[in-house]
């Protein structure tokens, strides 16, 4: 919703002038409670003002109150941020695993703004807000157990630093246990962030300015909807597309490791279990109607895609993961991906903004862009036949017109 002008009028009316797509100017007056339904794209422009609203065919001004004309007209272009991986630190097995003075606001601080600006931002929760809840997993050596469990108050440093959607469907979303995963929950809500990738709550909508936003997240771990089910995972964003205007889909899928940076385009497996066909899951929930699908898990960056028009990156990487992660050459380097699509979710272009972790002190812009030369190399050798291209500031563009 976006105010136009406050006029003050003693007889409560409107004067605009509106400059059709005919070319033809009409002048109409527009009083209280009144609405204007739009059948074509106009230019209105305010009388007295040098203000001017672009508005699409089936949008709908609305005037509220004496002097309140009020624009019910979401944004033609709409962006939408994507990051991987987030840990800010765990007190299990041991309290040296959080950030100097269990303080994690400083951990995002130098790349959120790319993430505020952004008029949805989306990340992957890997690891819980367990508390005093649940039971940590099984590990014979419990100092070499990647077990996660982030101070319930770090929740703080995700809304801080621009989030709005959260994925929870990981592998380190049972790290303790169902009592871990419904304390999780409780925490996420509590604090106003929108989440989803539990069985039972695989899907949420959230709206903002006017635009309902699908999301939906999926992994290969028990009690998270199953990135191999494509039956089920179509079902469920065609659900939310039916509800939404724009579906955002979230996965956490592929092996694991520098070894494993390419999109093999078949079944991957790591450590003896079925990580998923991440090119079937992507184009299967597009064909069901996402519009932008966020992959992670594999903890390196993997290239990007582009199917019916709609935006694919196969995996962000590691965004900000405290302690206990390696972050050793590709696993230290990252993208916040911004993707603008229009109305109907349709791509328009993406910015890369590349990021590093050097250790453990947080998440950086990287003045090297090694990000960007790597999403070059991966979209070269793994998609040479999609009309995508990726410039040396990190503007992913379509080609051929």
């Amino acid at each position: 919703m976006m105010k136009l002008l406050r006029f003050g009028l003693l007889l409560c009316l409107l004067l605009w002038a509106v400059r059709l797509s005919a070319g033809v100017p009409d002048t109409l007056r527009v009083g209280v409670a009144d609405t204007l339904r739009l059948y074509s794209a106009d230019t209105i422009t305010i009388i007295g003002t040098d203000d001017t609203l672009h508005v699409a065919s089936g949008d709908t001004l609305v005037v509220t109150g004496p002097g309140e004309p009020t624009a019910a007209v979401p944004p033609d272009t709409l962006v939408i941020a994507g990051v991987g991986d987030i840990m800010l630190g765990t007190d299990y097995p041991s309290e040296r695993y959080l950030p100097p003075g269990k303080d994690c606001i400083p951990l995002m601080q130098e790349v959120k703004l790319w993430l505020e600006e952004a008029d949805v931002a989306a990340g992957n929760l890997e690891g819980t807000f367990a508390g005093k809840c649940g039971e940590p997993k099984f590990c014979r050596d419990t100092l070499n157990c990647y077990v996660f469990r982030m101070p319930e108050e770090f929740v703080h440093c995700l809304v801080d630093a621009g989030f709005d959607l959260i994925s929870v469907a990981n592998n380190h979303s049972n790290d303790f246990g169902l009592a871990g995963r419904e304390n999780t929950e409780k925490v996420l809500t509590e604090a106003g962030l929108a989440w989803a990738g539990f069985d039972h709550v695989p899907c949420t909508v959230w709206e903002k300015d006017s635009v309902r936003y699908g999301f939906c997240a999926f992994s290969t771990s028990a009690g998270t909807p199953l990135i191999q089910d494509l039956k089920t995972a179509a079902s469920l964003v065609a659900r939310m597309d039916s509800l939404s205007d724009v579906v955002i889909v979230s996965f956490h899928g592929g092996a694991e490791g520098k070894d494993h940076e390419h999109v093999p385009r078949t079944t991957e497996e790591f450590l003896g279990t079925d990580r998923g066909d991440v090119y079937a899951f992507a184009h299967a929930v597009v064909d069901a109607g996402a519009d932008v699908v966020f992959g992670h898990g594999p903890h390196v960056t993997r290239s990007v895609d582009l199917y019916r028009d709609r935006f694919i990156i196969y995996s962000l990487g590691n965004f900000c993961t405290w302690g206990r992660f390696n972050l050793r050459g590709p696993n230290g380097i990252a993208p916040i991906v911004r993707v603008k699509v229009n109305r109907r979710g349709e791509f328009l272009e993406a910015q890369v903004v590349p990021v590093y972790q050097p250790g453990w002190i947080g998440t950086f812009p990287d003045p090297g862009k090694r990000v960007i030369r790597k999403l070059q190399e991966l979209l070269e050798q793994d998609f040479p036949e999609v009309p995508l291209m990726i410039d040396e500031e990190g503007m992913i563009r379509k080609t051929g017109g």
